[in-house]
């Protein structure tokens, strides 16, 4: 009986691990596929244009490395001017691997893997932009929003939220687990946009306070809905005892 027994749980832990394998080979194969796309946003045709709230602007995805030099510097000042202050409030005299850091910063979003959605006036200047990237988080596949800012005087008209309604679609049909950011936990607005408007919820990779450590950030998500179900009825399946 026993060993009867040490073989049926080494043959479910091979099948545990060979389950594992298969689903984080799929999940690099899908995020492979989602990246070897030349526009993204080419799949959401009603979706390029926002004519809202006396707004008239175009919307568009490009990769980092075929972003010119002036959007890009663009992006850089609208980032730093948003966002210094808050990481400079969070991390002053703290770990200064998390506070702001300008070279650091610059070299992630112009990192290759690095996707932008922008918004741009009918005369093309830039007034808003997200910084996602097609990835992998843990062993799920996912689409994460490194940066979502607007230009002061086109928010509170709904670009924002329209823009994370785009990436949320671009997670359906890119076939992504996950929509994924990272906010600040004492930056009220953010939690307020992200929690309350747009009803994300605390992701199960987001840390946790203890009596040695506090964190300033918070990690939240969206699922895509269908999807989940469908690994949840495959890891039920695949959970099933072997006799």
């Amino acid at each position: 009986m026993g060993k009867n027994s040490n073989d049926s749980k080494s043959k479910q832990k091979r099948a545990e691990r060979k389950a594992m394998e298969a689903k984080m080979n799929i999940g690099f194969a899908n995020v492979k596929l989602a990246n070897d796309q030349d526009d993204p946003l080419a799949k959401l045709p009603s979706f390029n244009v926002y004519n809202k709230n006396g707004l008239d602007l175009t919307l568009e995805t490009s990769r980092a490395p075929a972003l010119d030099e002036k959007t890009h510097e663009w992006a850089f000042k609208l980032l730093e001017t948003s966002m210094k202050p808050l990481y400079h409030k969070c991390y002053q005299g703290n770990d200064p691997d998390l506070n702001w850091n300008e070279p650091r910063k610059r070299e992630e979003m112009k990192d290759d893997r690095a996707w932008y959605l922008i918004a741009r006036t009918q005369e093309g200047t830039p007034v808003a932009f997200s910084h996602f990237r097609f990835d992998m988080d843990y062993d799920d596949e996912v689409v994460y929003c490194y940066e979502i800012q607007v230009e002061p005087k086109y928010r509170r008209k709904g670009l924002g939220r329209f823009m994370m309604k785009v990436l949320e679609l671009l997670m359906l049909k890119a076939d992504m687990l996950k929509l994924m950011a990272t906010i600040f936990s004492n930056d009220p607005p953010e939690m307020k946009f992200f929690k309350d408007c747009l009803k994300f919820e605390t992701d199960e990779t987001s840390p946790v306070d203890d009596v040695y450590e506090t964190f300033q950030y918070e990690i939240v998500s969206r699922f895509n809905l269908k999807k989940k179900r469908e690994m949840e009825a495959d890891e039920d399946s695949e959970n099933t005892p072997i006799n």
